[in-house]
């Protein structure tokens, strides 16, 4: 399809809540804008549209962009993203942004929802028990980022801050990444969105680029996530990314 024919398609799924008016005050820029973010930026790369709306999603709670994560989110639900994979975005985002600034974007999302008849709460998607998310999150732990890689996170830990790997283990992995409703592969392409979209992650994205050629995104998968992102993000963080990712893929 061309850059234009696919800007006309999409443009619904760029600043869905503003490019409208954008287009009577700032029409220069609105125009500019579109035919780069839904014509060239939206015409690279091979990701199916579900999951590049929910690495977007994840990108606009990390800046945080409220009214156009609203938008964007009704046209990832008509797109096919489901309801639980997008209340999955937004707790997954939890462990990336902390707990007050993900809120207004979890209710936004049950808004959202609630409007369209969806009724809540959704189906429990947890896997882990009080009594086993702490060896259970450790074995995902280990899964995406390997055993060794694991084992060294613990030995290097003096014992002051042990209990930190400890929560990282039982709560970030046990109570959050082991949930149903998304798979390894897809919960590690947000992660990544999170860390580049907060900037000033540099170590972890680099940590995530391993990670996700461990469970199957291979670069050019990874490259096509940053590309897509960059409309949101601009491009110093989308450089700073670009630069840890190739860091991380020489080792």
């Amino acid at each position: 399809m061309a850059p234009d024919d696919l800007a006309r398609t999409r443009r619904d799924e760029y600043l869905p809540a503003q490019l409208a008016a954008l287009a009577v005050t700032d029409p220069e820029l609105a125009d500019t804008f579109e035919r780069f973010a839904c014509g060239e930026v939206l015409g690279h790369g091979d990701l199916d549209t579900p999951t590049r709306l929910m690495v977007q999603l994840a990108a606009l709670i990390a800046l945080p962009a409220l009214r156009e994560y609203r938008a964007l989110l009704g046209a990832a639900l008509e797109a096919g993203v489901t309801p639980v994979e997008a209340k999955e975005v937004a707790h997954q985002a939890v462990l990336y942004v902390g707990l007050p600034r993900a809120l207004d974007f979890i209710h936004a999302t049950n808004d959202v929802l609630t409007e369209r008849g969806v009724a809540l709460p959704l189906p429990n998607q947890s896997t882990t028990t009080p009594a086993n998310r702490a060896e259970k999150g450790l074995a995902l732990e280990q899964q995406i980022f390997g055993r060794e890689a694991v084992d060294d996170f613990f030995a290097s830990a003096p014992d002051d801050q042990l209990h930190i790997q400890q929560y990282v283990a039982a709560q970030a992995f046990g109570d959050q990444l082991s949930r149903g409703g998304l798979d390894v592969r897809t919960r590690e392409l947000l992660s990544l969105s999170l860390l580049v979209t907060l900037g000033g992650c540099e170590p972890q994205v680099k940590l995530h680029v391993a990670a996700n050629l461990r469970v199957g995104n291979d670069r050019a998968r990874l490259i096509d996530v940053l590309t897509q992102l960059l409309p949101y993000i601009g491009y110093p963080r989308t450089l700073n990314a670009l630069r840890a990712f190739n860091e991380a893929l020489a080792l």
